[in-house]
């Protein structure tokens, strides 16, 4: 009989960068880390490139639309926190139309912040990426201490 192999959840965060600020969203009504600031975020569900998702989510979430060539795959992060997840970190700083909250329902605030000034409720992991991305490492692992 053929073992089965271990299947990793995955998502693609989107680090959106001007004049020294970081796009955030505040997380709402989700059930996962509530109140807490991130990013805009996908799952990859199969079928569809990291960055062909991050496209996507980009559009669906904040309304805006990114360009492949004006995307930069900057991090791989390697997590556990309550499950274990491979994430994408994609930064742009180009991009076109306006930034709106699309998901109203699911995002309580979207706004910039100072890359060295995040909100102290900004989820750990997001803020260590953030962090990794600004000092050029490539990958880490997180909450396995």
């Amino acid at each position: 009989m053929r073992k089965e192999h271990f299947k990793i959840f995955s998502a693609v965060h989107l680090f959106l960068l001007k004049d020294g600020n970081v796009l955030l969203s505040r997380r709402f009504n989700t059930g996962y880390r509530d109140g807490e600031y991130s990013v805009p975020a996908g799952h990859l569900d199969g079928g569809e490139t990291a960055i062909v998702v991050m496209i996507r989510e980009a559009e669906e979430e904040i309304g805006v639309i990114l360009q492949r060539a004006n995307l930069k795959m900057a991090h791989i992060m390697h997590t556990l926190d309550g499950r274990e997840t491979v994430s994408f970190f994609v930064v742009a700083e180009k991009w076109a139309g306006d930034i709106v909250n699309n998901e109203p329902e699911k995002c309580s605030d979207l706004s910039w912040f100072p890359i060295d000034a995040l909100p102290e409720n900004t989820i750990p992991y997001i803020r260590h990426a953030l962090e990794c991305t600004q000092k050029g490492i490539a990958y880490s692992e997180f909450g396995w201490e």
